[in-house]
């Protein structure tokens, strides 16, 4: 990723707050869902308790610790990360009791990543953070039991990237979607792909669920799928004219019409999206990650196309 400073001109965003969406089943939500303020969940029963990612900041790590405490007195005994962003993932140091689970390539992705995130934006508390990539990995499903609750954790993609989990309790017909849902959020694909994003919607659809918990932004329904798919194929239509007109990603998002989604936080992301839509177009599979300084040019490209560095109020 490109380094660069900019003047934070807001107060960070408050603390967390945890809501519980079905028996002992909490959703740990940070508003307004922009960048590095993601959900998580908390998820509790017969004593024990496990989470759904943790978040981005030691001081937000440690409300997360205190509200996962205060729902049940025992620490949680199992950390499920969703993928290998540090929003999802810095926390996990400060659960010592628990054993970390994601997938294999979430483990690979967090460790090539390591702390970089922190390098994007310099001017956030981001305390002393220790990174714990994922101790149990698996490939395609693996089941987690939380005293009575059944969870059950499902590879999906690549889409946001290429280690995609979402955690699914069938018996609550809730998910837990990470990234690969964000409600009022732009979505975002670089690092994985545009077309399997596409593909992962109709998954979670066929599983059912009444409730979402996105990656970022509020608690959700079923319906909060299309505006994601609209979004997605909003960004193959417009990779497809930019494509055949010649132009580039960036110059395709110049003057590209967002229509219902222009309202969408992080709007931003339009110019990495395009980046990844336009290799699709160019022959790259789901599974075909871009080179990192594809990565990183479409990165500064999208600081560019915003006229500053995106806003973080982690």
């Amino acid at each position: 990723m490109p380094s660069s400073t900019t003047v934070r001109n807001q107060a960070p965003a408050p603390a967390g707050r945890a809501t519980e969406v079905a028996p002992g089943v909490h959703a740990y939500l940070q508003p307004p869902g922009g960048w590095c303020l993601n959900n998580a969940g908390i998820v509790v029963s017969g004593g024990e308790s496990a989470l759904v990612d943790t978040v981005a900041t030691e001081s937000r790590a440690r409300h997360l610790r205190t509200t996962a405490l205060a729902l049940n007195p025992a620490a949680p005994h199992a950390v499920v990360n969703t993928h290998f962003h540090g929003d999802h993932a810095f926390g996990n140091h400060l659960f010592p009791e628990a054993l970390v689970i994601g997938h294999e390539r979430a483990r690979t992705e967090m460790t090539a990543a390591g702390l970089h995130l922190t390098g994007l934006w310099p001017d956030v508390d981001w305390g002393a953070i220790e990174l714990v990539p994922p101790q149990l990995t698996f490939t395609d499903r693996l089941t987690l039991h939380v005293g009575a609750i059944r969870a059950e954790l499902e590879h999906i993609g690549p889409a946001h990237t290429a280690g995609d989990t979402v955690v699914w309790l069938p018996e609550h017909k809730v998910l837990f979607t990470g990234d690969l849902v964000m409600n009022g959020v732009t979505p975002f694909c670089l690092m994985g792909s545009v077309n399997g994003s596409l593909a992962a919607v109709e998954r979670l659809r066929a599983f059912g669920a009444t409730t979402i918990v996105p990656g970022h932004g509020p608690l959700c329904g079923p319906e909060v799928l299309d505006q994601v798919e609209g979004y997605l194929r909003l960004v193959q239509q417009l990779a497809a004219q930019g494509h055949r007109a010649g132009l580039t990603p960036a110059g395709t998002a110049r003057d590209a019409a967002l229509g219902p989604y222009a309202e969408l936080l992080d709007s931003e992301r339009l110019v990495p999206n395009l980046h990844r839509a336009f290799a699709e177009l160019d022959g790259a599979g789901d599974s075909d990650p871009l080179p990192v300084p594809v990565m990183q040019t479409a990165l500064g490209e999208m600081i560019d196309h915003h006229g500053a560095l995106p806003c973080c109020l982690a």
